[in-house]
């Protein structure tokens, strides 16, 4: 083969390929539930899961690697990816008198797994 020729091994490829992996911190103290708060189930959340996406409701103060860490404590399995969304509180009419109340303000966390694993609600 030349040095500059355009020919390409692809044998070489198909074996190199790895599964990708989030940064994860060790959770040693139990805290794992105070992290991750509930799954978030919505329209787009459940439509998201066909493609391997899982949303939760997590800590505000938890970070991503923590995140990542408390999902493979509790559901054994490795996060590929995980995006955090800070939902703001909302003004919302309320059922007295008092006019409108604030809904309070949440953190989602999308966590994407690798080709062929699951999560298990139930």
């Amino acid at each position: 083969m030349a040095i500059f020729g355009n020919k390409k091994n692809k044998a070489v490829k198909e074996t190199n390929i790895r599964k990708h992996r989030a940064r994860t911190t060790a959770i040693t103290n139990g805290i794992e539930n105070e992290i991750i708060r509930a799954p978030w189930f919505s329209e787009k959340a459940l439509i998201a899961t066909e493609k391997g996406v899982y949303a939760f409701e997590v800590s505000q103060r938890a970070t991503k690697a923590d995140i990542a860490g408390a999902i493979k404590e509790i559901y054994k399995v490795e996060p590929r990816k995980i995006r955090t969304i800070n939902v703001k509180g909302k003004p919302k009419a309320m059922r007295t008198k008092r006019g409108t109340g604030m809904r309070s303000a949440r953190r989602k966390a999308y966590v994407y797994l690798n080709a062929g694993d699951t999560i298990q609600f139930a």
